[in-house]
């Protein structure tokens, strides 16, 4: 009986889904747009640091050793 009303209620479900008509057409407004052709330089003298490897400064910073972590000889 559980199974036979849970057929119904889905057939039921799927046939209200497709009787509902969707048929407004939406119409997009177009955009014109103008080209513009200016261009402007800026001249700034500033300085860029190349470092070799990436995060350079922070693997030097956290790369520190301590009196603590060296071996002693006993």
């Amino acid at each position: 009986m559980k199974t036979i009303l849970t057929l119904i209620f889905i057939l039921f479900i799927g046939v209200a889904a497709q009787a509902q008509n969707d048929a407004t057409e939406v119409k997009v407004e177009t955009v014109t747009m103008s080209i513009v052709k200016e261009v402007t330089v800026k001249n700034e003298n500033s300085v860029a640091r190349l470092y070799m490897f990436k995060n350079s400064k922070i693997t030097k910073e956290l790369s520190f050793s301590t009196k603590l972590n060296k071996a002693k000889l006993a």
